[in-house]
């Protein structure tokens, strides 16, 4: 049985203004099984949340920290939960 999870995760780098929330969300399609969206925010960073199987949430989580991102990542905090639910897809806020 696959185990569900919750991924929130707050990038800090160079990511707004470059496409990332865009990329982020292709990337969580090509993975698949994963909802949740992608947010800038005010001071700079992009939250990123991510419901679906551990495994797709981590390739996920590896995928923000890599060096195939645009614009460029400082580094990425996360957490781990038990997914909440009530998202359609995997959207761009």
């Amino acid at each position: 049985m696959t185990e569900e999870v919750r991924l929130v995760a707050w990038v800090r780098g160079r990511v707004q203004g470059v496409g990332f929330r865009w990329f982020t969300r292709a990337k969580a399609l090509e993975i698949g099984g994963l909802s949740g969206f992608a947010l800038n925010l005010a001071d700079g960073r992009v939250q990123v949340v991510a419901e679906g199987p551990r495994q797709g949430c981590e390739g996920l989580l590896d995928w923000l920290q890599g060096s195939d991102t645009p614009g460029h990542v400082d580094g990425v905090t996360e957490i781990w939960d038990t997914p909440r639910g009530g998202y359609d897809g995997f959207a761009i806020r």
